[in-house]
């Protein structure tokens, strides 16, 4: 729709400037507004309203077939749309069905999402479990827009860490690790070795963590292992070697470093230390080479918790070196408080005092611990609400959204049962013109754009707050508009409405992965 309503103003303005298209707070500002004129006023040194008054004044000139007026206020274009446009829109989500909020802007694209990558030295943890939906959402978004999406998992499954998780599981005097699964791994793993019960713990450990994720509804296309894929065959001397070709890397101290300065960094960083051992970085440049330049993604998205984020400037140094800056982010996310009775719960990995997923799990649903992962900025940290995550009322938003849905589908079959010709005659659209059906089918064409913004600022909380206001709209048109009407022809009309938001509300809860119930 805002792509629709920028070439609108493109139309009559002409010139080359970036058109925001806004939705006013408020109703009466108008279903969309624009901010143009402002834009425009730094350029032409004129005032805004005057700017706006022209811009409106053109647009109503134009006779379009989606606006019904443009008014301007304080500067601002506001656009109300045209009720025989919006009922028009329920053909289209009839249509295209599941397709409805499809786009091509990946245009086949490889994009490879790697997200939790937890060292194998513990089960998932809630903090985990975050990083972990974000992705696995981000990944729908993505293959909705035409992106041939991978999803990725990476094991630091050697170096320093393995040698660690063995003393831990021996419970020697260099043990770093504790907790109810390692008194587990250290009854049920007999090797002497400390590397051995390392790498014995972690292949338990990895198989548990594939478990859990697919309980959290995650399915990993590619589980990728530091120790097979990278070390084994060379791949870290490979990098180095390409580096030090490159004049970007050089030996001091016994060591050898990149020059990560030359990219923004606030110091280089060690590739190799001094006994030989490669750094967690140097491992991470041999995986990133083989991502651009040996399976050749066109886009690659790392997801990481908060903690990682000294290690953001000199990754991506890193692949600007490599030369493809453009085509690499990272995304960080905050942390998760489990909140409960009021007071949060204290996690620490070392200590093995977590709150771990399947714990979790065996609490509230797969469908809550995705909503509430997602109702928050990446960039703000998660507050989980034990109590009211268990809550079975509209007070969670979990169960509001599916009761909605649920009640959409009570509805479709009454209508259905008592008039069972009704969903195949046809509609006269244009008896939904109370201002709750309209409202309805505005908040209903706001899920494309709401994908296509998704896929350029990565904020997936916007999935979560748009399905809550879309259940919202319909609890408020059902409340206010009788559908089982005396008069049939609203009846199919209304029927229509139904099945068009059914579709709407259910794309939404499939892209994150949340049951659409049909009774609750």
């Amino acid at each position: 729709m805002k792509e629709k309503l920028k070439k609108i103003i493109k139309s009559v303005v002409k010139e080359d400037i970036d058109i925001q298209i806004l939705i006013p707070a408020d109703k009466k500002q108008g279903d969309y507004s624009s901010n143009i004129a402002f834009l425009l006023a730094k350029k032409r040194s004129q005032k805004p309203n005057d700017i706006a008054l022209e811009i409106s004044q053109k647009i109503n000139n134009i006779k379009s077939e989606i606006l019904q007026d443009v008014k301007v206020q304080n500067g601002f274009i506001n656009l109300y749309l045209k009720p025989e446009f919006l009922q028009n829109e329920i053909h289209k989500i009839l249509q295209e069905k599941e397709n409805y909020g499809s786009n091509n802007i990946g245009k086949k694209q490889k994009l490879q999402i790697e997200f939790v990558s937890a060292n194998p030295t513990g089960p998932l943890t809630i903090g985990n479990a975050r990083g972990g939906i974000i992705g696995d959402v981000l990944a729908n978004i993505f293959k909705k827009s035409g992106y041939n999406t991978t999803r990725e998992y990476y094991f630091n499954d050697a170096g320093e860490q393995i040698k660690a998780l063995g003393h831990s599981v021996l419970k020697d005097d260099e043990a770093v690790y504790k907790g109810e699964y390692i008194d587990k791994l250290h009854q049920q793993i007999k090797a002497l070795n400390v590397e051995k019960v390392g790498q014995e713990a972690a292949k338990i450990i990895i198989d548990s963590i594939q478990k859990t994720a697919l309980k959290m509804g995650i399915e990993f296309d590619i589980w990728f292992k530091e120790g097979a894929d990278l070390r084994e065959k060379g791949k870290v001397e490979e990098i180095v070697e390409w580096l030090r070709k490159n004049n970007l890397a050089y030996e001091k101290d016994e060591a050898i470093w990149f020059k990560s300065t030359q990219f923004g960094d606030d110091k280089d960083r060690v590739l190799i230390k001094k006994t030989g051992e490669p750094t967690y970085f140097g491992v991470d440049c041999a995986y990133h080479k083989n991502k651009f330049l040996e399976r050749n993604f066109d886009k690659v998205i790392n997801i990481w918790g908060a903690d990682h984020h000294g290690d953001v400037s000199r990754l991506k140094g890193f692949v600007e070196a490599l030369g493809f800056k453009e085509k690499f982010e990272i995304i960080l996310h905050q942390f998760v408080r489990l909140i409960e009775n009021g007071k949060e719960v204290r996690m620490s990995k070392r200590k093995g005092k977590f709150i771990l997923v399947d714990d979790l799990l065996n609490t509230v649903s797969k469908d809550v611990l995705r909503y509430f992962m997602l109702q928050y900025s990446s960039s703000s940290h998660v507050d989980f609400d034990l109590k009211l995550a268990k809550e079975k009322s509209q007070k969670n938003p979990v169960f509001y959204i599916q009761y909605a849905y649920a009640r959409i589908c009570g509805i479709i079959d009454k209508l259905k049962d008592k008039n069972a010709d009704l969903g195949e005659k046809e509609a006269d659209l244009s008896l939904l013109n109370n201002p709750e059906e309209l409202d309805l089918i505005k908040e209903m064409i706001k899920f494309p754009d709401i994908i296509r913004e998704i896929n350029f600022d990565y904020q997936t909380q916007k999935l979560a707050f748009y399905s809550y206001n879309l259940a919202t709209t319909f609890h408020y048109f059902y409340e206010k508009c009788r559908v089982l009407s005396d008069d049939k022809r609203i009846s199919i009309a209304r029927l229509k409405l139904l099945l068009a938001i059914k579709i709407v509300l259910k794309n939404c809860l499939d892209l994150m992965e949340i049951s659409g119930r049909e009774k609750m």
